[in-house]
């Protein structure tokens, strides 16, 4: 009989242990928005502008720059906010560490020696009971049992926050990346557009001593020369913001790769021409979008770890169950060791709290948590798509207002040189000439801008667009 109830002692815990894990399995969410067919599609469709090609990792090597290149490299291995991604990464895999060492065997070891004074009465004497030097060593060990599952959402849950720290470390990486470019595209399109300002400065001072030499020949007026030099004054003073802008990228640079000014790659700040990509800008499509956005990665890792958190609460409704085992010795100092105080004992330990105190409360609470962390997914998933796809629209819009600035352009120069060969025939005025030079230079100055306004939603696309980075990538 004795036997029978072993044995269906033994049968009762190997079903026990087989029990499937307390809360819901993860899956990800069949109606979620990352499913939505509409999100799936080409970006490129009709755009001319762009290409339904794969982006590729290293998008900024595009610009065929070995100077921004460096400056990237250079960033990637000392910029602070990497270090604290990667710093947050290191805890969530030392968690996980922590979450698998859960449950299993657990060891302990305890000694302790002291001049005691029992009380004759706690052991039913009525006589004092001599003061003694009492020691007492023992040995503990346990094995629990994860019966409910617990500790396995428990793991689950860190693996998933591990998951997500690594995305948190790739976005990262993608923000580095881009505002290195766009602070050295910054640098180099302030010095662009300064050299052109700077012209049509050297111009306006021109046209102030020609009205002046016209007015002191008794050819023109006082008002010629005031309009002239408020134009000149007025064209200086917009000379400032060049360097400000210039200043600006270089600071922007010096704390991104966490070095000083002096410290940046020689010829950073020298930069005169801006950053190019020769080619058309390939975008992907959505579903590849949406694989590839750390940020959404990192949401659905979110939802997992708070899906895995409903089983962690609900398994607090459940005893833990462990078989455990004592060795040890208590008694006088000098007898330790002796048949007389030595001890030891095994069985099974079980320890329950009853489900009071807020418990099935803490379920529903991590239940609403799972709701929210479904809600922050979908949110994250269709905030990629407008991203990008309000990214291509001013992609294009700008495109379209420098292909007009270009044309533009082009008519004034043919202006400028049609004036400019009449002047030398003597058929226009110097100042006529002057006038056909100087909106020459005006409006190449509002093509410089248009180009780097084209070139910054460039890099603002390629952000939207996940950076083409993989998980865990690195340049």
């Amino acid at each position: 009989m004795k036997g029978a109830g072993r044995l269906s002692f033994l049968c009762l815990s190997v079903l026990l242990a087989a029990c499937h894990p307390v809360g819901p399995d993860y899956v990800k969410p069949k109606d979620g928005a990352i499913n939505r067919p509409d999100l799936q599609g080409d970006f490129a469709g009709e755009n001319s502008n762009v290409v339904s090609a794969p982006v590729p990792q290293d998008w900024w090597r595009l610009y065929n720059d070995p100077h921004l290149d460096e400056l990237v490299r250079q960033a990637m291995a000392s910029n602070t906010n990497l270090r604290v991604a990667a710093a947050n990464l290191s805890r969530a895999q030392f968690q996980v560490d922590e979450a698998n060492a859960e449950g299993g065997f657990t060891t302990s070891m305890s000694a302790e020696a002291q001049r005691l004074q029992e009380s004759g009465q706690a052991y039913l004497l009525t006589e004092k009971v001599p003061v003694s030097n009492i020691g007492a060593a023992s040995i503990k060990t346990s094995y629990q049992f994860d019966l409910w599952g617990t500790l396995k959402r428990g793991v689950e849950a860190a693996d998933a926050n591990q998951d997500a720290a690594q995305a948190a470390v790739d976005t990262a990486r993608i923000t580095v990346v881009a505002d290195v470019v766009r602070a050295y595209t910054q640098i180099c399109a302030a010095n662009e557009e300064r050299a052109i300002a700077q012209h049509s400065l050297d111009l306006q001072q021109e046209g102030v001593r020609l009205a002046t030499r016209l007015r002191d020949a008794g050819r023109g007026d006082e008002t010629q020369v005031t309009r002239t030099q408020t134009q000149f004054k007025s064209l200086r003073a917009d000379m400032p913001k060049y360097e400000a802008a210039r200043q600006t990228g270089l600071f922007q640079l010096s704390m991104l790769l966490a070095k000083p000014l002096a410290q940046l790659p020689a010829g950073t700040a020298d930069c005169g021409e801006l950053p190019h990509i020769s080619q058309v800008l390939p975008v992907g499509n959505g579903a590849e979008l949406l694989k590839r956005r750390p940020d959404v990665r990192q949401a659905e890792r979110k939802l997992a770890m708070a899906t895995a958190t409903i089983g962690v609460a609900t398994g607090q409704l459940y005893p833990n169950i462990s078989f455990g085992a004592t060795v040890g010795t208590v008694g006088i100092l000098k007898d330790l060791g002796e048949p007389s105080t030595n001890r030891w004992g095994f069985g099974p330990l079980i320890s329950w709290t009853i489900p009071s105190n807020g418990a099935r409360a803490r379920i529903k609470a991590a239940e609403a948590s799972t709701q929210g962390a479904l809600a922050t997914f979908d949110g994250v998933v269709l905030n990629a798509i407008r991203e990008t796809q309000s990214g291509l629209a001013q992609y294009t819009a700008l495109l379209d207002r420098r292909d007009a600035l270009a044309d533009a352009e082009a008519s004034a120069k043919v202006a400028a040189d049609q004036t400019h060969r009449f002047y030398m025939s003597g058929r226009e005025s110097f100042l006529a000439d002057l006038q056909a030079t100087r909106t020459y230079t005006d409006v190449r100055a509002q093509l410089a801008a248009a180009n780097t306004q084209v070139a910054m939603q460039q890099i603002t696309l390629f952000l939207a667009l996940g950076g083409g980075w993989q998980q865990g990538g690195k340049p």
